[in-house]
């Protein structure tokens, strides 16, 4: 539907800053996945990225983004995916990441493996900081958590690791650190339809996805750091001095 979309066209308009888009695909992406929720799923509770939903009270959730990377999606950069994750108490249950460009398909269970397209995918084995291509996101809000991003990029490159990349959709290079095509993610304040999908993935793929701080990751909105697990502490460690400094 998405790649339809984009090229029948779309409106485009902005949310809580002028950068901050939203596209009419958006809105009907999200339309149909939550309508092909409610048809098997009636009772479970929905928190999507776009619209607010009647709360039932269920353990179970559903976490949607319907596009993540927005803006590459508006601006015709091929960097964009939907994000859907499953909550049960929560706790992560199963996560799949769709990349419409690619045609690729990142999906993960709890204790049952992640997956690209069928084939079982695994974090990388780097230990080493130098070997490190990292990527980061930068939140909305263009005051003290761009400048601490923009500190830490500084010194991580500073520091002698490989390269940092910034492709604009959180749960799509979460992907790529299960997928092991990176070696370390990290951002200021994502919400639970950026993470449910991508935390998933990356743990089942045998990394890990904790907060600034060291502690596993929930689906509230978070400071988000994941890897291979090899480089996290020292990861941590560098993101750490960029607040503390």
């Amino acid at each position: 539907m998405l790649r339809r979309t984009s090229l029948a066209g779309f409106t485009v308009s902005s949310k809580s800053a002028h950068h901050d888009l939203v596209t009419s695909a958006d809105l009907e992406s999200e339309k149909l996945i939550v309508e092909t929720i409610r048809a098997s799923f009636p009772d479970h509770d929905i928190e999507a990225e776009e619209l607010k939903y009647p709360k039932t009270g269920s353990r179970w959730v559903w976490h949607v983004d319907p596009i993540d990377g927005t803006v590459n999606y508006a601006k015709g950069v091929p960097f964009y995916c939907v994000s859907v994750g499953v909550t049960r108490d929560g706790e992560p249950i199963v996560g799949v990441v769709h990349d419409p460009s690619r045609g690729e398909t990142f999906w993960a269970t709890s204790r049952g493996g992640a997956f690209l397209d069928g084939r079982s995918i695994r974090v990388t084995r780097s230990m080493e900081m130098r070997d490190a291509l990292l990527a980061t996101g930068f939140h909305y809000d263009r005051g003290r958590p761009m400048l601490d991003t923009l500190r830490t990029i500084e010194r991580f490159l500073l520091g002698g690791i490989v390269e940092v990349r910034r492709i604009g959709s959180a749960a799509l290079e979460l992907a790529y650190v299960a997928a092991g095509r990176l070696d370390g993610f990290w951002e200021h304040r994502l919400k639970s339809w950026d993470l449910a999908a991508g935390i998933l993935l990356v743990r089942e793929a045998g990394g890990r996805a904790t907060d600034r701080d060291g502690h596993d990751l929930s689906v509230t909105e978070s400071f988000t750091v994941a890897s291979n697990g090899l480089l996290h502490d020292r990861m941590i460690e560098v993101i750490r001095s960029v607040g503390e400094g």
